[in-house]
């Protein structure tokens, strides 16, 4: 566990810790970010809930390299597919094939039963 701990001041490191101006201030830009610690607020959700949930469906399909869009080669980064690479100038059906079904039936899976059970979600999705 010893090489998991951060460096002392005194150690040299190869990579400086990131600053910025706002370090170490409890408010900024108009919020408080200081937060609760130990003193949460109490609060009384409708109908007695112990927990709330916000829940994000996140929508990719159409963000990744592909010939049909203009890029020079295919994903190669954005896949299940274990040691992909990218080929130039031609189309990968595999990685394809993985971004079709979400487009064409994955999404619209989740948002029928979404919409049929009655749950508000957001969508965060990739535009072209």
């Amino acid at each position: 566990l010893e090489s998991m701990s951060p460096p002392s001041p005194s150690t040299p490191t190869a990579f400086p810790l990131s600053r910025h101006e706002n370090d170490g201030k409890s408010s900024y830009g108009g919020r408080d970010v200081v937060g609760y610690a130990s003193n949460p607020p109490i609060v009384k959700w409708p109908r007695g809930a112990k927990v709330a949930l916000n829940l994000v469906l996140n929508y990719e399909e159409g963000g990744e390299n592909c010939l049909l869009h203009g890029d020079g080669e295919s994903e190669k980064l954005l896949s299940e597919i274990v040691g992909a690479s990218a080929i130039v100038g031609q189309r990968h059906a595999n990685i394809e094939s993985l971004y079709d079904y979400g487009a064409r039936a994955g999404f619209w899976r989740l948002h029928d039963l979404l919409v049929r059970k009655q749950v508000p979600c957001t969508v965060f999705a990739v535009g072209m």
